[in-house]
Formats: structure tokens, sequence, C-alpha cells
């Protein structure tokens, strides 16, 4: 960053990108890992106001930012062990899974968490959408959320989300055994601006983690590629799904 663009920045008479950040505090000689990632995050929030702040009383800690930068990706890469991801969660589905996980939650906060979530898929039906290429645990589809119709209707929710063209699911299943991401579920969020650099968000119980380096992102992204040839093709992925709905 050269020594103009610094003075722009600092006197206010340009915005900060959450990049220029990253090369601020590499300027001033910040290195410590928690202070940077406390910063380039605010950076991207400050760009990424949008309708889930409203709601961000309702949602886990940090969860409210992790929208803001998923709404704006390119490339969704999803790893899920235990359910379906909430991007390819129906009504019924995501309702039994927060009243399940959200175990203080009133039932006015759970129909706002569904109505969140629901709202999330909406880039996914959008002009250019957002691509989601999803690799589900076939434990996630064995395990029966809800009732066996609300558990069949998500099963078919997934085959006809496996027909859109910027959608693609493979299901990974038990006979493949151990596989990389054993020690749990992950995002790899990709950006279309090349300024951007892509990241990786883990959930937890009650707050989220964005991890942006890169030797970790590295080994996330690795970790997708192994998984996806370890799981069935699309096609069969679809044709298990469909085996699985009671008839």
């Amino acid at each position: 960053m050269v020594g103009d663009q610094v003075s722009r920045i600092e006197t206010g008479r340009v915005s900060v990108h959450h990049g220029d950040v990253s090369d601020l505090l590499d300027h001033y000689s910040v290195t410590e890992d928690a202070l940077r990632q406390e910063l380039i995050t605010l950076a991207r929030e400050s760009r990424q106001k949008g309708w889930w702040h409203r709601h961000r009383d309702t949602l886990k800690t940090g969860f409210d930012s992790y929208i803001g930068l998923e709404v704006d990706a390119a490339v969704i890469r999803t790893y899920e062990a235990q359910v379906i991801p909430g991007l390819l969660q129906t009504e019924a589905y995501a309702q039994a899974v927060i009243e399940a996980t959200a175990t203080k939650s009133s039932t006015a906060r759970v129909r706002e968490k569904v109505s969140v979530r629901l709202a999330r898929q909406q880039p996914l039906t959008r002009d250019n959408p957002i691509r989601l290429h999803a690799v589900l645990d076939e434990a996630a589809l064995v395990r029966e959320v809800g009732d066996t119709k609300t558990m069949n209707d998500q099963l078919a929710f997934l085959l006809q989300r496996n027909e859109l063209p910027n959608i693609t699911i493979q299901v990974l299943p038990f006979r493949r055994g151990a596989h990389p991401a054993m020690d749990g579920p992950f995002i790899v969020l990709e950006f279309p601006d090349s300024a951007d650099p892509a990241l990786v968000y883990i959930e937890q119980a009650v707050s989220g983690l964005v991890l942006e380096d890169v030797e970790e992102l590295d080994r996330y992204t690795q970790m997708f590629n192994d998984l996806t040839v370890q799981a069935l093709s699309a096609q069969d992925s679809a044709a298990l799904i469909s085996s699985m709905i009671d008839q």
C-alpha cells in the first residue's frame, strides 16, 4: 500500500476496505492475530449492513456478520455431518432443528430464527445466484428430524435443489469410512471480487469462528476437495436420497 493511499484513508477521504485493513496492520506492524482478526471483521461489517442486522439479538454471537459475508459470496462450499445445511432446509425441518438446539428460546424467537434461515436461501435462486456445493454425511440423511413427513419433504427438497444448475449436492456414505473432515463441519466462502480473500466459517453451539489465515484456508479447501472425491457423484447421491424417501 503506497503512502498516498494510506494518507487518504487516515484522513477519511476514502472508505477502508477490509483488504486495506490487513495492509494497514502490516504497515503499522500490528502482529497480534486476535486484534488483526477483530479489526478486519469490523471492516467487513461496516460494508455489510443488511436485513439480517435487525435479527442480531436473536442470532448466536457473530452469526449476523457471517450472514453478511455469505450474501456477498460467489461460491459456498460446505460439509455437514449431522444435519442438512441451513441453506438447504425446508421450513418444517429448520423449525425442528432450531427447537431441538435452541432449548431456551421462546416460540417467537424460534419463528424469527426460522425466518432468517429461509431468507438466507434467497440468493440461491436470484439472478446470478450463488453457487453452492454441499457434501453431506449420510448421517444427516438418516437422522430423522421432526416426523416422517418432515423428513420425507426435506429429502424431496434436496432432490429439487440438486437439479438447479448452481447447486451440487454430494453424499458421503458410511461405507467410505474415515475421512479428512471427521473433526466437524465447515464452510468455505469465495467472493467475486479478487480483493476479497476466501474464508472459512466454523459454527459452534453458541458462536461462530471466521478463519482467514492462508494456511488454514488451504487446509480446509484441500479437505473439501478430498471429500468430493470420496463422496458419491451428484447423480448417485440423488439416487441414494430418493431411495430414502418413504413411499
